[in-house]
């Protein structure tokens, strides 16, 4: 085994291998950009590395610079993590010319099957069904409009190199083909150092189903079963779970064949990834090979209890497999939230800022792989995952459940997040059938919020946790005055029980409170429904609470705003106002009008860097013509003009760092 390591990654992945690196007693060399220098993987490891400026194409993507600190420390191997550097096999091959294990399969083996026009071909020689398509690098953009006549709209647009969504677009008309041609082409580049793209038939609502394989030098080639990766943004996975609802055991037997077949085939070693599109019909085409470590593993890991960086590293230090396809005897069910620093009301937009608070959550058969913690910084430069909550349960309703309440105990303040919005999909009627596709959010989702009404008694639960609070604070408020009793009279002992009128953005409910016998279990009524409720000793301030209603536990988050108690629960985010009877009364509820857009400006939807500015003071623009492209966390998003007209001023520059809100440009006045 070795005694030394570099990873040659960051965030939560960086992490995770320097917990098996530590377990295992070998030394972990970390590597870091100028912004992540105070960074949770850089404190952790034994030692660390500065790369150079933030950019990763200066930093993490600088081959030579990685090589130098892994020989400067003395390490015997390089883990690539995923991302950045994991599929490059000029990169494996520096490796290994130093004299270094590389932690993954071979230079050769990474350029056929990390290539996906080359693990297509490769497919289609061994018989394996793939999705129809143009498999060539795409030319001129003539010879690619013909193409897509033949291919067929909607078509997707897929980077022959790299993974996890980057780079690809769906097409659904030849107008659009030119533009998302050129954004598919400058974002690959960006990410992976290479620009060619290729056509497949887009296939509206398939399931993603991988299989896992891990293979040594010695011939031993296991599979570890499938994962559900359906549910997706952006054709990146938020949610994954082990097994798939929609596989059962004859069907796992055929595609895990059939994964361990083409791995055979290539010579393939170390983790891998063969990824299926699946139909309803039960059909399945091979989709793509990712020659690294998923970010999903955790799930498999739960399942099998192996850890699959610890397999890595075995397999590259030359021994042989410690496991056979028949040891494995997967228990229970995983399933893995990730976590992004991401808005999803406003189109999953990238988000920035300092982590102002943070809190873990706890239980059995929790797991949290994170990268960040109080006080850390998310900034443009890098992807937008922050972490990754796992859970396991004995069956599939349970796993889910422990999900659930995992992100009701997650805390995150200070950039936006996805953890409501993916808590929302885990508590959707929909994904609890099983009934998922990579269609699911599109279908069940709008602006980042369930189309379905939020069910009732989750609101109820949420309209309790808000009013005892609130009723806390009118405690507080009137012991505060206790030591001017003796001057102003006692005051009149309350024999009703607590009354309030309590409204969120739609519904408005009747409270009333019960204390039983100066303890912490209450009787509460919302409406004609009552509860028992046992709470923690209450305080106004409090951010995480915990109420045990019914004999059941539930978690919930709090914010304050103004007299204002925001309450997220299940992915439920709302906004309760409590009065009491005599305030409701009084109270004038009248609509607030939203201040309208500016639409003589240009602003930027997020922070990032200016990467193009299309236009010039002068120029005719229509409604919806992308006038700015803007880089964040390596996603290029083109921002739109809100209206027909004339430019005015253009305040951007290409190069430019901007903010949220940022003027871009001005228009002429109509």
């Amino acid at each position: 085994m070795f005694e030394k390591v570099l990873i040659a990654n960051r965030g939560e992945i960086a992490v995770r291998i320097i917990q098996t690196c530590r377990r295992l007693g070998i030394g972990s060399v970390a590597v870091y950009s100028e912004i992540d220098a105070r960074s949770l993987h850089v404190r952790q490891a034994d030692e660390a590395v500065f790369l150079g400026p933030p950019r990763s194409d200066q930093s993490y993507l600088v081959k030579e610079k990685l090589i130098e600190a892994a020989l400067n420390t003395g390490c015997q191997a390089v883990h690539p993590g995923y991302g950045f550097l994991s599929e490059n096999p000029g990169f494996a091959d520096l490796v290994a010319s130093a004299g270094l294990a590389f932690v993954g399969p071979k230079a050769a083996v990474i350029a056929t099957l990390g290539d996906k026009i080359a693990s297509k071909e490769l497919a289609m020689a061994a018989g394996v069904p793939v999705v129809p398509g143009h498999n060539q690098a795409l030319g001129e953009i003539d010879e690619v409009l013909a193409l897509a006549g033949g291919v067929g709209f909607p078509l997707l647009l897929k980077p022959a190199a790299g993974g996890g969504g980057k780079g690809m677009r769906v097409v659904f008309s030849a107008e659009e083909l030119p533009g998302a041609l050129r954004a598919c082409q400058e974002e690959t580049r960006k990410a992976f150092a290479d620009n060619r793209i290729f056509i497949e038939r887009y296939l509206a609502s398939p399931r993603h189903v991988e299989i896992q394989i891990i293979a040594d030098h010695h011939g031993n080639v296991v599979h570890l079963g499938e994962r559900e990766c359906s549910v997706q943004r952006r054709h990146q996975k938020i949610i994954e779970e082990t097994p798939s609802p929609a596989v059962d055991a004859v069907l796992r037997r055929r595609m895990g064949d059939m994964a361990v077949s083409l791995v055979r085939k290539v010579g393939y070693t170390n983790a891998g990834t063969v990824e299926f599109l699946l139909d309803p019909a039960g059909d399945f085409f091979f989709l793509e090979m990712n020659t690294r470590l998923q970010v999903e593993h955790p799930v498999t890991e739960m399942v099998t209890n192996l850890d699959l960086v610890e397999l890595q590293l075995r397999v590259a230090a030359g021994e042989p497999l410690p496991i056979s396809q028949e040891d494995l005897r997967p228990q229970g069910w995983a399933m893995e939230a990730r976590i992004n620093a991401e808005d999803p009301g406003r189109g999953f937009l990238p988000s920035t800022g300092i982590i102002t608070r943070y809190a873990k959550p706890r239980g059995r058969h929790i797991r949290l792989d994170s990268g960040i913690e109080a006080g850390s910084q998310v900034g443009v430069f890098y992807d937008s995952m922050l972490a990754k909550v796992i859970a396991w349960g004995q069956d599939r309703p349970e796993a889910i459940q422990q999900l659930v309440q995992a992100l009701n105990r997650y805390h995150i303040e200070g950039v936006v997040t996805n953890m409501d919005f993916v808590n929302a999909i885990l508590n959707h009627p929909a994904f609890a059938r099983g009934e998922l596709s990579t269609g699911f959010v599109e279908e069940h989702f709008e602006d980042g919020q369930m189309k379905l009404e939020p069910a009732q008694d989750k609101l109820h639960i949420m309209a309790i946790a808000a009013t005892l609070i609130y009723h806390a604070r009118q405690n507080l408020v009137r012991d505060s005055l206790k030591p001017m009793a003796a001057k102003l009279g006692q005051a009149h002992e309350q024999k009703e029980p607590p009354r309030y009128m309590v409204k969120n953005e739609k519904w408005v409910y009747g409270l009333r409170l019960s204390q039983q016998d100066q303890t912490r279990a209450w009787l509460i009524w919302v409406g004609d429904r009552a509860y028992q409720v046992l709470t923690p000793e209450l305080e106004f301030f409090r951010r995480r609470l915990k109420l045990t209603i019914d004999g059941q536990d539930h978690y919930l988050r709090l914010q304050y705003r103004e007299n204002s108690i925001i309450t997220a629960y299940c992915g439920i985010v709302s906004q309760f106002d409590i009065y009491s009877p005599k305030e409701w009364e009084l109270a004038h509820f009248m609509p607030q009008s939203k201040a309208e857009a500016n639409l003589d400006e240009l602003c930027s939807p997020m922070p990032g860097l200016v990467v193009e500015v299309r236009v010039k003071p002068g120029d005719r623009v229509y409604r919806g013509q992308d006038l700015v492209i803007i880089e964040s966390m390596k996603m290029e998003c083109g921002v739109s003009s809100p209206r027909d007209g004339e430019v005015d001023q253009v305040k951007a520059s290409q190069g430019q760092a901007v903010e949220t809100d940022d003027v871009l440009l001005t228009f002429k006045e109509a």
